[in-house]
Formats: C-alpha cells, sequence, structure tokens
C-alpha cells in the first residue's frame, strides 16, 4: 500500500494511506490505559474513531479509492471503504497483482462490480487507470447521505483537523472521547 501511496503522490494525486496518515491503535490504547479508561472501552471508542476518520476521508475527501485486491479474498475493511465510495460516486481502481481467488479463479462479482469489472495488475497502471477514469468522467453529482454515515463524517473530520495539528497520541484522547453519543449506542435486541 506504500508503495501505491508513492506512486500516485509521484503522479501528482494527493492521497490518504490510513496506517500513515491516521494513527496507530496500539499507542492510542496506550494513552487510553493511561488516562484510565478500561482496556475494552478504549478499544470500543478506538475503533469507532477509526471508523469515523475513514468514512469521513471517503465520503466527503477522496475523489477515487484504489481496492487492493492481493490475496484470496479482499481485506474486509478494505471492501466496506470500496462499497462507501461507489455509493458516494467516487472512482474506484481495483488492483490484484496476483492469482489467489475464491471462486476458482475469479474474484467475488459484488466486489469486481464495484471496480466496473476491471482491474489492473501493476502498481504504475493505478496512475494511467485514475487519469482515464477522471479525464472520462464528469464530476458526479452530490450524493444526499443517510443520517448515520453523517453523523461518522463530522466526528471524522475533527479528528482530521486535529491528526494535522496534534503532537502526540494523547492530544486525541479526549476528541476520541467525545465522539457523538449516536454512534456509540448499542442496537436494541
Amino acid at each position: 500500500m506504500t508503495d501505491i501511496a508513492r506512486t500516485l503522490e509521484e503522479a501528482g494525486f494527493s492521497t490518504f494511506l490510513p496506517h500513515r496518515d491516521s494513527f496507530l491503535f496500539e499507542e492510542m490504547h496506550r494513552e487510553f490505559l493511561r488516562g484510565g479508561y478500561a482496556s475494552t472501552e478504549a478499544t470500543r471508542l478506538i475503533q469507532q474513531a477509526i471508523f469515523c476518520l475513514d468514512t469521513y476521508e471517503v465520503v466527503s475527501r477522496c475523489e477515487g479509492l484504489v481496492l487492493n485486491m492481493n490475496g484470496r479474498v479482499p481485506d474486509e475493511g478494505a471492501v466496506v471503504e470500496t462499497a462507501m465510495a461507489w455509493m458516494a460516486g467516487k472512482s474506484i481502481v481495483l488492483y490484484k497483482s496476483d492469482s489467489r481467488s475464491f471462486i476458482h479463479g475469479s474474484d467475488n462479482p459484488l466486489v469486481l462490480g464495484l471496480g466496473s469489472f476491471a482491474r489492473v495488475s501493476t502498481i504504475p497502471e493505478i496512475a494511467f487507470a485514475f487519469r482515464q477514469l477522471y479525464r472520462s468522467s464528469r464530476p458526479s453529482p452530490k450524493v444526499s447521505l443517510p443520517r448515520m454515515v453523517k453523523s461518522a463524517i463530522e466526528p471524522g473530520r475533527r479528528l482530521e483537523k486535529l491528526l494535522a495539528t496534534c503532537s502526540s497520541p494523547a492530544d486525541l484522547v479526549p476528541v476520541i472521547a467525545s465522539l457523538p453519543r449516536q454512534m456509540r449506542r448499542r442496537p436494541s435486541r
């Protein structure tokens, strides 16, 4: 993923790479424990923050997304991000350079459909594919987002702004701990 981001940046694209541009779970977890939070509560709050930040980046900030499909099946988080991007009308490039698959040499058609059943097999092709997508597509209309999506985007926006200015993971703890209560509700049974 780092090579993909570097190649896109060298081609003039801005990128968001969660493990590089966000926060590390382990560092945040230690800060929450230092702040007196129980381990399970810290884990839940950090997972919620990751969800909000990634939702914001995908739905509000990006123009396109690369789904790295290498492996027998793609990473489940990456598939969720890709589905969000697809529903928001973003350009999607599917990348796969290996032959492992789940369905007799083929990939899941529901995943392939997110990238219009086209994929590239080398990293340099990713930048070329985006150039072609942006050249041939008109700006997508503003998508009306469901209330629950909007409730994740605003805290994600706040986290993204704070990430740009914070000097240590400890700076993020109060913001993560104050994420909207509606995101913390558990479904009733």
